[in-house]
């Protein structure tokens, strides 16, 4: 297993945004993580990286507990990298740019991490716009940006975080293909996404949340036929997208 989940819990005051959840990740897999708005899964993302500290339980990437790493920039160097459901590039810095800062997390001098800039572009199909300012992308390009500056830290565990919302079809189709081809590559996708087609396709098992408690964990197939999944998420039909 690259990470090991048991336990979970984060209390802010009185409520209890993740309760005792317990799951895994072997490593060369993708794993998907749904739920209503507000199950708390954006809060697990938050507590395995460690922008907030763990109220209870256990984070173990790679044998090495991290729980109480609170400290971003230490787990992203340790090989965890993530990208954020809200992107917000530096908006005035150009595409290169901005990928360029995140690279500086895995390379020591500036000649290594523009080359890496430029190889992570390439990769998702931005080199074209590498002279662009952040604030000038579309919301397709930001998202691809926002994938691009989470691979240029060299990660071994990626955590996407609806990294499809707002995107046309063609465009998730899109970018199915990159994140296929990342995990081709060798790195393990922890993924939270709304639109069922995307789990459907990439995950080999599923995480289900609803209100901070894990209700089920299974394949897709299993997941969807699961009544306790389909009366708390798969019938609301917000969440058909």
């Amino acid at each position: 297993m690259i990470l090991n989940v048991t336990g979970l819990t984060k209390n802010f005051g009185g409520l209890a945004a993740v309760k005792n959840v317990d799951f895994h990740i072997r490593k060369g897999e993708i794993l998907g993580l749904i739920g209503p708005n507000g199950a708390g899964k954006t809060t697990v993302f938050n507590l395995i990286t460690g922008s907030i500290p763990l109220s209870g339980g256990s984070v173990v990437f790679e044998s090495r507990e991290i729980g109480r790493i609170c400290h971003p920039h230490r787990i992203c160097k340790m090989g965890i990298g993530r990208t954020f459901q809200k992107v917000k590039p530096f908006p005035s810095m150009t595409v290169l740019d901005n990928v360029l800062a995140a690279s500086f997390c895995c390379c020591n001098c500036k000649s290594d991490a523009t080359e890496k800039a430029h190889e992570v572009l390439d990769f998702v199909a931005l080199s074209k716009k590498k002279d662009y300012l952040g604030r000038q992308l579309t919301i397709g390009d930001r998202k691809r940006l926002e994938l691009a500056k989470a691979l240029a830290t060299n990660p071994r565990l990626l955590l996407l975080d609806e990294v499809m919302a707002g995107l046309t079809p063609t465009e998730v189709n899109d970018l199915l293909i990159v994140i296929s081809k990342i995990r081709e590559n060798g790195v393990t996708i922890f993924v939270i996404e709304h639109i069922m087609k995307v789990i459907m396709t990439l995950s080999d098992r599923v995480v289900v949340l609803h209100h901070g408690e894990k209700i089920a964990e299974g394949t897709p197939e299993d997941i969807a036929r699961n009544p306790k999944v389909i009366e708390a998420y798969l019938g609301e039909e917000a969440a058909i997208a």
